[in-house]
C-alpha cells in the first residue's frame, strides 16, 4: 500500500506539474500575442497620425522629411521609416543613411501591395534586396479631396533591435523553456537561435493545426527529438502563432527529487510500521497457530486441555476455540458412543465379549484378582419353540434386569451368547462370588416371567489370583467347566471350581 502510494503521489504529481507548465506556456503565449497586438495597433496609430500630417502638405518633401524622422526618433519601435508616393517612388527616408535610397522605385512586395491594397496594411515578412527578414507597416496617405497619395510605412527588421524584437526576446522563465513566434508561411519571426530567424519550418504537427486555432496547449517532439510542453496563441492582425514550449525531462525533474525527500523521510517511519504491523500479526496469529497446532493432534498434552490453554483474546479467535471445543466434545462423545455399542449388546444393554475382554486386560495389567460366574438359562430353546423367539428376547432381557439387582457397584456383566451370560467381579474372593451366585439363583427361580411362568439357571464359579500366574483366559475356561457340572448335576444349582 506504501509503494502504492508513493506511485499513485508520483503520477498525480507529475501531470499536476505537465498540466500546470502546459497552462502557463498558453497564458504566456496569449499575453505576449495580446501585447504584440497592442504594439502593431499603437504603430498603426502613430503612422495614421503621420499619415494626416503628411496630407497637409504632400508635395513638401521638407516637411513630410521632417515628420517621418519624428517618428522614426520619438520611439524605438520602427528601425527605419520611409513615405512612398502614389507612383511608387520613395520620397523621403529616416534615418539619414538611407536617404540615398531617396527617388528610386519601391519595388519590394509590401510596397507593392500597400500600393495595391491602399489601407492600413501590416505585410508579410519578407527578404529584403540587403538579405534583411522584415515586416511594413504601413498607413494610406489621402488628401482633403480623398485622392491617394501614397503611404506612409514604418519597417521592423526582425534580425535586429526594436521594440517588437525586445518584447518577444525578453523570456522570465529559467525552466529551459524558450519562444519561437511564425507566420502564415511557417517562417520564422523569431527564435532563440537568431540563426534560425527567416527559416521555414518542416514538420511540426503543432504548426499543421494552427490555422484552424486560436490558442491552446499540445505535448509534442521539437525537431531535436525532444518532448516538449507547448502552449501557442495568435495575433489577430498578422496571423502570427506565439509558441512558448519548454522540455517535459526539466519540468518533472523537481518532481523526482520531491519523490525522494517524501521518500527518505518517510521510509524510517514506514520501516517502524512494518514492525508494528509484523509484530501485531504474530500476537493476531498466535491463537490461531495454537489452536492448529491442537487441530493437528501434535503435542503431548490432552487437546481439550490445551485448548483452554489458548488465551483466544478476540472475537474471532474465541469463536474458533469455542468451536473447536464444541466438535471435540463431540468426536469424544460419538467416539464413546460408538465405543460402547461396540462393547454393549444392544438386546439387553449388558456388556458383550469384546468389553469383557477389555475389562480382563485391564484387571491383568493391574494385576487385580476377579472372580466370575458364567451362568446359562435352563432348557431356554423351550421357551422360544412354545412362546416364540419375541418372549425368548423378553425373558433374556428380565433375567439382565435380575443381574443387575443382584450384582456390586463395579461388577461387569455380560451376554456371552445366545442364553448364556457371565458376572466379572473384580477384587471379590469366591465365598463372595459364590454367594452373590446362589442369591441370582434363588431370584429367578422364584420371580415369575409371564407368559413363560417363571425359569431357572445353572451357574459355574471360578476365580482368578495375579500371583498364581494363570491366565484370565483358563480362569474363564474353569468357569464354564463349573457351569457344564451344574448342567450335568440337574441344572438349577451353582457349581465352584475350586483352585488346586
Amino acid at each position: 500500500m506504501l509503494l502504492a502510494s508513493y506511485f499513485a503521489s508520483y503520477r498525480v504529481q507529475r501531470q499536476l506539474l505537465i498540466d500546470s507548465a502546459l497552462e502557463a506556456n498558453r497564458a504566456y503565449a496569449a499575453k505576449l500575442a495580446a501585447v504584440t497586438e497592442t504594439t502593431l495597433g499603437n504603430a498603426l496609430q502613430q503612422l495614421a497620425y503621420s499619415a494626416s500630417q503628411c496630407a497637409l502638405h504632400p508635395d513638401d518633401d521638407q516637411l513630410v522629411q521632417a515628420e517621418i524622422d519624428r517618428l522614426q526618433q520619438q520611439s524605438n519601435l520602427f528601425n527605419s521609416t520611409l513615405r512612398v508616393d502614389a507612383q511608387g517612388v520613395v520620397r523621403t527616408l529616416s534615418p539619414a543613411p538611407l536617404q540615398h535610397l531617396a527617388g528610386t522605385q519601391a519595388s519590394s512586395p509590401a510596397a507593392l501591395e500597400a500600393l495595391r491594397e491602399r489601407r492600413t496594411l501590416v505585410s508579410t515578412p519578407f527578404l529584403s534586396v540587403a538579405n534583411n527578414l522584415l515586416v511594413i507597416v504601413s498607413q494610406p496617405i489621402f488628401d482633403a479631396n480623398g485622392h491617394y497619395q501614397g503611404y506612409i510605412g514604418g519597417s521592423l527588421y526582425l534580425r535586429e533591435r526594436n521594440l517588437l524584437n525586445s518584447l518577444l526576446g525578453t523570456h522570465f522563465y529559467q525552466n529551459g523553456s524558450y519562444l519561437y513566434v511564425v507566420d502564415r508561411n511557417r517562417r520564422l519571426l523569431f527564435h532563440p537561435d537568431s540563426q534560425r530567424v527567416g527559416t521555414l519550418v518542416g514538420d511540426n504537427t503543432l504548426l499543421d493545426e494552427l490555422p484552424g486555432l486560436l490558442q491552446g496547449t499540445r505535448r509534442l517532439v521539437n525537431s531535436q527529438g525532444v518532448e516538449m510542453l507547448a502552449g501557442f496563441a495568435t495575433v489577430p492582425s498578422t496571423g502570427w502563432a506565439i509558441v512558448s514550449q519548454q522540455p517535459l525531462q526539466q519540468t518533472v525533474a523537481p518532481l523526482r527529487q520531491l519523490v525522494l525527500n517524501v521518500v527518505a523521510i518517510s521510509a524510517p517511519l514506514a520501516l517502524l510500521g512494518c514492525l508494528l504491523l509484523y509484530w501485531l500479526t504474530q500476537v493476531i496469529a498466535h491463537p490461531l497457530r495454537q489452536l492448529a497446532t491442537v487441530a493437528r493432534g501434535t503435542g503431548g498434552q490432552q487437546p481439550t486441555e490445551r485448548i483452554h490453554q489458548v488465551r483466544a483474546w478476540y472475537a474471532e479467535a474465541a469463536e474458533l476455540k469455542r468451536a473447536l471445543l464444541f466438535g471435540l466434545n463431540l468426536l469424544q462423545e460419538r467416539i464413546g458412543r460408538l465405543n460402547h455399542d461396540a462393547q454393549t449388546d444392544p438386546l439387553t444393554g449388558l456388556f458383550n465379549r469384546r468389553g469383557l475382554q477389555q475389562t480382563l486386560r485391564l484387571l491383568q495389567a493391574e494385576k487385580r484378582g476377579f472372580s466370575v460366574v458364567v451362568l446359562d438359562i435352563d432348557h431356554f430353546k423351550q421357551v422360544n419353540d412354545s412362546h416364540g423367539h419375541d418372549i425368548g428376547d423378553l425373558v433374556l432381557q428380565r433375567l439382565a434386569g435380575l443381574m443387575r439387582g443382584t450384582c456390586r457397584e463395579g461388577d461387569l456383566l455380560c451376554r456371552t451368547g445366545g442364553e448364556e451370560f457371565l458376572m466379572l467381579l473384580p477384587g471379590a474372593a469366591l465365598e463372595v462370588a459364590t454367594a452373590i451366585a446362589g442369591h441370582l439363583r434363588l431370584n429367578v427361580e422364584y420371580t415369575p416371567i409371564e407368559p413363560v411362568g417363571g425359569i431357572t439357571i445353572s451357574l459355574g464359579v471360578a476365580s482368578w489370583q495375579p500371583l498364581a500366574g494363570d491366565d484370565p483366559a483358563d480362569t474363564l475356561r474353569r468357569a464354564d467347566h463349573a457351569l457344564y457340572r451344574a448342567k450335568q448335576q440337574g441344572r438349577n444349582r451353582v457349581c465352584i471350581d475350586h483352585p488346586a
